[in-house]
Formats: C-alpha cells, sequence, structure tokens
C-alpha cells in the first residue's frame, strides 16, 4: 500500500525542501558515526541516542526510540548498519502515529460546528500572527467564511500585523487597537462571526509568559466571555511554537499546557533550522496533535501535518 501518496506534488516538494537542513545534519552525523561499522551495537546506539538527541528529539522520546531499535536488535540478531536508517524510520513513523492518531482533514471544520471558534495562543515571536493569516487564507481558499479577533492588545504590531492579513486575504478583522480588554475583543468577533454567518474565527491572543497565573486567568476570561455567545467556544485551542528554538519550544509547551487546555499545535519555522526533530519530540510528549507545520515563507508553507510524509521527507536520502 502507498503511504505517501496523499500529498501534492507541490506540497511534497515544499516539505522535502523545508526539512533538507535537519535531514542533512542528521545523516551527516549519522554517516560519521557508522564508518567502519556493519552491525548495530552498543556503540552504535551511544552515537544514535548521542545525535537524536543533539536533534532536538529530547531524552525521553530519544530514550524510547532507543530501547525500541535495542528490542530489534535482540530479536534480529545481526542487524546491519545498513538497515539502521530503515528501522529508525519505521520505529519514528510508529511513535508518531501513537501519539497523533487523530487524523486531520486539510484546513476543514468539523461537521455541526459552525461558527469553529479556533483561540490562538503562543508566545511572542514564533509566527504566531502569520500563522493565524495563513491559516485564514487556506480556510478562504476552500470557500470558508472567515472572520479574525484581534485579542493580542498588548503588542500595537500585533494588531497592525493582523488587519494586513485581513486585507491581504480579505476576511473582516475584528479590532479595538492596543490596550483594550483583550475579553471585550474576542466577544465582539465571536459575536460579528455569529451574526456574519462565518464558518471559522480565529481569535489572536497576547503571548506572554512572565506570569503563568496572569496567563491563565487572561484566557479563561476569553474563553468565558465567548461562551456567552457561543457556549462551546472555543473549539480548539491551537498552540503556535518555533521550531527553530528546539527544546525551547518544549519548555513552552509546558508552560502553555499547564496554563490552559492545549487541543492542537502548529510547529513553524523548520525550514530555516536544523531541529525538525523536536516535532517528535512534542508529539510525543504532550500527547497532542501537531496538526500544522511551517516549512517556508509562502501561504501553502503551512501544511496539515502528515506523520507518514513528515518522516518519509525527514529520511529521505538524496539521489
Amino acid at each position: 500500500m502507498a503511504l505517501f501518496g496523499l500529498f501534492s506534488k507541490d506540497k511534497k516538494e515544499s516539505l522535502d525542501k523545508g526539512l533538507e537542513k535537519s535531514k542533512e545534519s542528521f545523516f551527516g552525523k549519522l554517516g560519521k558515526a557508522l564508518v567502519g561499522k556493519s552491525t548495530v551495537d552498543d556503540d552504535v546506539l551511544d552515537s544514535l541516542e548521542e545525535i537524536l538527541v543533539s536533534s532536538d528529539v529530547g531524552v525521553e522520546t530519544t530514550l524510547k526510540i532507543i530501547e525500541r531499535i535495542q528490542q530489534r536488535v535482540a530479536r534480529d540478531k545481526y542487524l546491519g548498519t545498513s538497515e539502521l536508517d530503515r528501522i529508525l524510520k519505521e520505529e519514528v513513523a510508529s511513535l508518531l502515529s501513537e501519539t497523533n492518531a487523530q487524523e486531520v482533514e486539510e484546513f476543514d471544520v468539523p461537521a455541526g460546528k459552525k461558527p469553529y471558534v479556533i483561540m490562538v495562543v503562543g508566545v511572542n515571536g514564533v509566527g504566531k500572527t502569520t500563522t493565524i493569516g495563513k491559516l485564514s487564507s487556506q480556510y478562504k481558499k476552500k470557500g470558508k467564511n472567515v472572520v479574525l479577533g484581534a485579542a493580542d492588545t498588548f503588542r500595537a504590531a500585533a494588531v497592525d500585523q493582523l488587519k494586513l492579513w485581513g486585507e491581504r486575504v480579505g476576511v473582516p478583522v475584528i479590532a479595538r487597537g492596543m490596550n483594550t480588554d483583550p475579553s471585550a475583543v474576542a466577544f465582539d468577533a465571536v459575536k460579528a462571526g455569529a451574526e456574519q454567518n462565518a464558518d471559522v474565527i480565529i481569535i489572536d491572543t497576547a503571548g506572554r509568559l512572565h506570569t503563568k497565573i496572569n496567563l491563565m486567568a487572561e484566557l479563561t476570561k476569553i474563553k468565558r466571555v465567548m461562551q456567552k455567545v457561543i457556549p462551546d467556544a472555543p473549539h480548539e485551542v491551537l498552540l503556535v511554537l518555533d521550531g527553530s528554538t528546539g527544546q525551547n519550544a518544549v519548555i513552552q509547551a509546558r508552560e502553555f499546557t499547564k496554563a490552559t487546555e492545549v487541543t492542537a499545535l502548529a510547529i513553524t519555522k523548520l525550514d530555516g533550522t536544523a531541529k525538525g526533530g523536536v516535532v517528535i519530540g512534542i508529539s510525543n510528549e504532550f500527547k497532542i496533535p501537531v496538526k500544522y507545520i511551517g516549512v517556508g515563507e509562502k501561504v501553502n508553507d503551512l501544511q496539515v501535518f502528515d506523520r507518514m510524509e513528515f518522516v518519509d521527507s525527514l529520511f529521505k536520502k538524496n539521489q
């Protein structure tokens, strides 16, 4: 059965290109570690462990992968280093399938959830507002009516940036300007979206982690106010993380999952770094589906995460 036939050719090329630095770094290190080795022994596994950790897969996830490979070595006895790439690919794919069992449709919303309300969280600088802009563009292309709410009111640039995206994409942006009450903006946006028969409402929120207590109170208030209009809002809490920061993204994920109930992840900026392994670690540690990954600047470079395509691109050898 073809595992990798569902992506369009353009999207697959974009994904391959976006993960190029991660792939080259990983295979470069692995190649050096395997020089003069023919079988997968303890030395090879020690080297592999070091490479996975240095590729930002994370210690806990790395140990889990190494343990699985050890089990296969014990079972198959004479496992050659030439087979290590394939085995590693299989075990990473298996790990991702356990933690991302939920398959995501291509920029679609669940039936019976209209308007579908997404609250977007994440620290400043991770690409949060840009991700919202790209998301709204993708939804618009699918024929969805989208309304944006500029509830990151503590940073003037965030409101202006979202307005620019709204103009560019052709979707309305509900805003009250800087230093206004974020929950009031969220209320206005949800109310406007409901009145305009919107399919999707996306609410930007402030990206501050100075204290978890303040952040938790603010996000709780935004949720509560939105629920006055749509009782089960938000339907999705999307945490945006900058993949290029490696383990710092993991720390941010820990803080935000303590502050609010995160239901989906978007991992951006994977194209500018060799830290693509962070996707594997975050998926495994938090058991929250990675819904989107960013592999470039273009709108279409925000892709719905497909674990099999991701693993295929990450482990694809150059011809």
